[in-house]
């Protein structure tokens, strides 16, 4: 009510153009990380910088084909807080079980907690994907609930993997 018609036009023209060159400068950060340190050292050794050039680019499309199936998928939910707060339950309480063990228990090695971390996700993705299909039944567990107990589990799985890989090698 208070600015002109061109001026909030304007106005809208540079939020969009900053929104746009953080998501660009975003994906093609991904790209080129999937490809330096993914694609160029564990796939396709010694090919040519046009080779990469144009995998660099393949990746930053297909990272943002994903991250407009994230942004669907997130429409769904009522609020924002609420998207957030389970995307970070499903994704954050494995990153903090690996950063207990690494401060807490020094002689669990590498593959162990690897290991763990990835077994514990996809526990963490089991138990909420039965929450979404038994929502008022026998198993119920609040989201938030996800980063304790996923943090537990790398601890406790990269201990046990530890032990076994220790009494294997003895």
């Amino acid at each position: 009510n208070n600015l002109p018609i061109g001026v909030i036009g304007l106005l809208f023209a540079v939020i969009f153009s900053a929104a746009m060159s953080s998501t660009s400068s975003e994906l093609n950060a991904l790209g080129s990380t999937s490809v330096i340190d993914f694609y160029k050292r564990k796939i396709k050794k010694g090919a040519s910088d046009q080779h990469y050039l144009k995998s660099s680019k393949l990746f930053t499309l297909a990272w943002g084909i994903l991250a407009i199936i994230f942004a669907s998928y997130l429409s769904l939910f009522e609020n924002l807080i609420q998207a957030v707060n389970l995307i970070g339950s499903l994704f954050y309480p494995i990153v903090l079980g690996i950063f207990v063990v690494a401060f807490f228990f020094k002689y669990i090695k590498a593959n162990a907690v690897f290991i763990a971390a990835i077994i514990s996700q996809a526990i963490i993705i089991l138990i909420h994907y039965l929450n979404v299909i038994d929502s008022a039944g026998v198993f119920t567990m609040g989201f938030l609930w996800y980063n304790a107990f996923g943090c537990l589990l790398v601890v406790i799985i990269g201990l046990l993997i530890q032990a076994v890989s220790k009494v294997k090698s003895s």
